[in-house]
């Protein structure tokens, strides 16, 4: 059983090695219960997002956590992985801009993850 911030940081380095862009982790225990932390990430196709996404569930089975809810699976511009502590938003740039999540959880603590992402 992995704790919330191991979660939330094998999440980050599964989509970093996917070439996933501009990742953010938003720690988000102290202002919401829906989870301890947000995972944002842009990818540059409808492709990508499913790849991205396909590969965090795979993952993350393996480290024995499985996703509890995916959302817009089908849609295409915003897929939302579930795993209770961690929600996982993985978008196509122009829908990223337009649902501005970093603006409406600008109260969340965003933690660096260059240790994680490295040199990209």
């Amino acid at each position: 059983m992995m704790t919330p911030q191991q979660m939330a940081e094998k999440i980050v380095e599964v989509l970093a090695n996917k070439i996933g862009r501009d990742i953010k982790l938003l720690k988000t225990d102290s202002i919401t219960v829906l989870a301890d932390y947000f995972v944002i990430c842009t990818a540059n196709s409808a492709t990508q997002i499913k790849t991205l996404c396909d590969e965090v569930e795979k993952i993350m089975e393996e480290n024995g956590e499985r996703v509890l809810h995916r959302e817009g699976y089908r849609a295409g511009g915003w897929v939302l992985l579930d795993y209770g502590c961690v929600v996982v938003h993985v978008f196509l740039e122009e829908t990223r801009e337009f649902y501005g999540l970093e603006r409406l959880w600008s109260d969340a603590k965003d933690i660096d993850i260059s240790s994680i992402v490295g040199e990209r």
